[in-house]
């Protein structure tokens, strides 16, 4: 299981965060929670196929969680999609999409299912497949807001192959027929009980997306000893009150639901645009519970990095410039006139104004210095003050991140 955060930004986009929408890759298949705007160019510069998406989960009708919604559902068209798509969310999702699908006279040659869940539920799997389900709780926001925890079946034991062989198992179904915890008849009558070779079964995999909400119990449900907890943090805790008014979470609530839950890794997002520097959330998270980290936009993450490098390959890099940064050391425009704009030439040997200046320099070497070090130390600073080359950019590692866990 890999999660891909692809927009991590709150309510507004800045120049290197996009609208809220994290996408779930599991053999083979993309599970789209939230779909903010341009959320089907960020699936495409994260190396994921659009054409792979199975299910897609809209937490609640804030413009900036679904206006993508539309957009990728004509792109999946003009794909030629042809398997079934699951949209779920709260009721009203079928009525807006099927409105702007027939306003903008989209002939689907895909079928899509619906899945509408009403305000006042209090649990349900939207979905539910052989291998996996979904299940929906509802949160606390200042509108009717879902989330979500994707969690894996239980896995069969595996069959311990030498003792099956020995006790005459050796048939493929019949190994099937143990794994699936039957027990199985051989010829001569014997009777080999399936907990006798199959292990214990193997615990899938889980992760829940919880946004737009303040704390709440059904938040602490949903992430309950799961993988992977994405869950907001739109503001710091010295705004703890715009947090409550607005109906959303401080990295404190993160952590306080993290620890409650019991989950393997937090990893926080949706960020106010007035955090530049999103590493406060993370240290105030950090401070409660460990180990936490913030959602990087298309840098994946793995419940099993051994195995998952390098399915997932991101393609594009965004990195914001810092005007102030580039205008003092940077490299800047230089007018016609100026002199450093003219092309330097090397004078010819037979002209005397070469001849004049290789004596000089010949005169100059024979000269020793008096002082080596002060000259030296004299360059370096001559070097400092008057270099015209910009200083090279180099992005410090902090100590909040781990590159070996992504």
């Amino acid at each position: 299981m890999i999660i891909v955060p692809l927009g991590v930004a709150s309510a507004t986009p800045t120049a290197v965060r996009h609208l809220p929408s994290v996408a779930l890759w599991r053999e083979g298949d993309v599970h789209l929670f939230d779909c903010g705007e341009n959320a089907q160019m960020r699936m495409l510069q994260a190396g994921l196929k659009r054409s792979k998406i199975e299910n897609i989960l809209i937490s609640h009708f804030d413009v900036d969680h679904f206006s993508g919604l539309i957009g990728l559902l004509s792109t999946l068209q003009l794909q030629r999609r042809e398997k079934l798509l699951t949209i779920a969310g709260p009721k009203g999702i079928k009525e807006f999409v099927e409105w702007n699908i027939n306003f903008a006279k989209i002939d689907l040659n895909f079928e899509l299912k619906f899945v509408e869940v009403e305000e006042g539920f209090e649990s349900e799997r939207v979905v539910d497949e052989e291998e996996y389900y979904i299940e929906a709780r509802p949160l606390n926001h200042t509108s009717f807001c879902i989330g979500y925890r994707f969690q894996e079946k239980d896995r069969p034991g595996k069959v311990d192959s030498e003792k099956a062989e020995a006790l005459g198992i050796t048939e493929d179904e019949q190994y099937k027929a143990l794994k699936a915890g039957e027990d199985v008849e051989l010829e001569d009558g014997t009777i080999v009980k399936s907990y006798d070779i199959v292990g214990h079964p193997r615990p899938g995999d889980s992760f829940a997306y919880i946004t737009d909400t303040r704390y709440c119990p059904n938040a602490v449900k949903l992430a309950m000893n799961t993988n992977i907890l994405y869950h907001e943090a739109t503001f710091s805790e010295s705004l703890a009150d715009k947090a409550a008014e607005t109906g959303h979470s401080t990295s404190a609530d993160a952590a306080r639901v993290a620890n409650e839950a019991q989950t393997k890794l937090l990893v926080i997002a949706h960020f106010s645009a007035r955090y530049t520097n999103p590493f406060v959330l993370l240290r105030e998270a950090r401070a409660k519970f460990f180990p936490a980290w913030l959602a990087t936009e298309l840098r994946p993450i793995y419940t099993n990095p051994a195995q998952e490098k390098g399915i997932v390959k991101q393609r594009v890099y965004l990195k914001e410039v810092d005007e102030k940064a580039s205008s003092k050391g940077g490299p800047k425009k230089r007018s016609r006139g100026d002199k450093g704009d003219k092309k330097r030439f090397r004078k010819r040997k037979g002209s005397s104004d070469y001849k004049s200046r290789s004596r000089d320099d010949s005169s100059r070497r024979r000269k020793r210095r008096p002082d080596s070090q002060g000259y030296k130390k004299k360059n370096d600073d001559n070097n400092d003050q008057g270099s015209s080359r910009p200083p090279k950019h180099i992005t410090p590692r902090t100590p909040f991140d781990n590159f070996d866990r992504f």
